[in-house]
């Protein structure tokens, strides 16, 4: 544990992490590296919690969800991140690790509803804790709960995984140009619209100086480098410190 950086972790997965390199759903061995990876820095004594996003099933249903209420689609939504969340714990249990499925929507034959202090509580004991169902809002993405939850359970710092290396200047797959940071202010991913979180989850993580690392997920022992505080994607930090 002397080595890491930081001890108490929020991930945000995409649910598009899972699908691997399918089209939608979810891919049985990007499950299992998922669970893989986080098994190793759990060994060591992180603490882990996982927002889990739902685009690998709710968008697929983009067609059938057009002309819908915001309102209505976005619960749909919801829904899709728990059944993501079973998976992943269906997943992680396999490879040895004890997990607890927190939903903001309460839906007790599944999962537990979300409380925060069962949640530290959760992170203590050494569960992997996965958040669901968003904030149980509609209109506030999984971006701006895994940005909530981060700090309502005191994290270190919040990760986001995606299929890029980190924070662009523009679109590395269109612009062979394009820059990668290693290090950018939340002041400057707000004034150049940078796709990194959206905007609410940035602002939420700057007013409670909550540092954010993208990174790619499918790099070899990212969790590992990112934790002991290696040069690992982007970090998005504080104006001063840079």
């Amino acid at each position: 544990m002397e080595d890491y950086k930081y001890r108490r972790i929020l991930l945000k997965l995409s649910g598009e992490a899972l699908m691997g390199d399918g089209e939608y759903g979810m891919d049985p061995k990007m499950l299992e590296h998922l669970a893989e990876s986080i098994k190793t820095i759990h060994d060591d004594g992180i603490e882990v919690g996982i927002v889990v996003g739902g685009g690998n099933i709710f968008r697929g249903m983009a067609g059938a969800a057009a002309g819908m209420d915001r309102a209505q689609a976005d619960y749909m939504g919801m829904l899709a991140t728990v059944m993501n969340a079973l998976a992943l714990q269906d997943a992680f249990e396999k490879a040895g690790m004890m997990t607890r499925v927190m939903s903001a929507i309460e839906m007790h034959e599944v999962a537990e509803t979300y409380i925060r202090r069962r949640a530290i509580r959760h992170l203590e004991k050494g569960r992997v804790v996965i958040f669901a169902a968003g904030t149980g809002n509609p209109y506030f993405t999984t971006d701006t709960a895994a940005a909530l939850r981060a700090c309502e359970i005191d994290a270190d710092c919040l990760m986001k995984a995606t299929k890029v290396d980190g924070i662009y200047d523009k679109d590395p797959m269109r612009h062979e140009d394009a820059k990668r940071y290693d290090t950018i202010s939340y002041r400057d991913v707000l004034a150049q619209g940078l796709k990194v979180m959206d905007a609410t989850a940035t602002a939420l993580s700057q007013d409670n100086h909550m540092p954010i690392i993208v990174f790619d997920i499918s790099e070899d022992d990212v969790f590992e480098k990112a934790l002991k505080g290696e040069s690992v994607g982007t970090t998005v930090v504080e104006e001063e410190t840079l």
